[in-house]
């Protein structure tokens, strides 16, 4: 009962990812990277770190709401490590979250970002999301 109740608290707080995703941006990132052959949570010289770096491209992933940090992500890790940008936005409930994929298409188009979309059943699971 007291682990129910640190729970709820938690997520209440927004201290805790698992209680608004349905898998955790990290278990996306896993998946997609195996498939393109590319390297996860690749250290850049300033420490920060590239979520996937593939032989063409430095890729970030968030979720849809997060659009805009990805953008300011994927270009910083092109301009650290000379690869192209690339995001891979997470589409969870892909009806309600087009309009942030609009977002991010609309601006990567411009600055040359490569957009990949990424929704929970490409996860290859049975229940596409446990928590919903």
């Amino acid at each position: 009962m007291k682990r129910f109740f640190l729970a709820l608290c938690l997520c209440a707080a927004g201290l805790s990812g698992f209680c608004a995703h349905c898998y955790p941006e990290k278990t996306y990132q896993a998946h997609w990277c195996s498939i393109h052959n590319g390297k996860q949570e690749v250290i850049l010289n300033d420490k920060a770190r590239a979520d996937c770096v593939t032989k063409t491209h430095a890729i970030e992933f968030d979720f849809a709401s997060k659009w805009a940090e990805s953008i300011g992500q994927a270009l910083y890790y092109a301009i650290a490590t000379g690869l192209k940008p690339g995001i891979v936005l997470i589409l969870e409930n892909p009806q309600k979250e087009q309009k942030y994929l609009a977002r991010v298409n609309a601006v990567a188009k411009k600055h040359g970002i490569t957009v990949w979309t990424m929704k929970t059943s490409d996860l290859f699971v049975k229940n596409s999301c446990p928590q919903r």
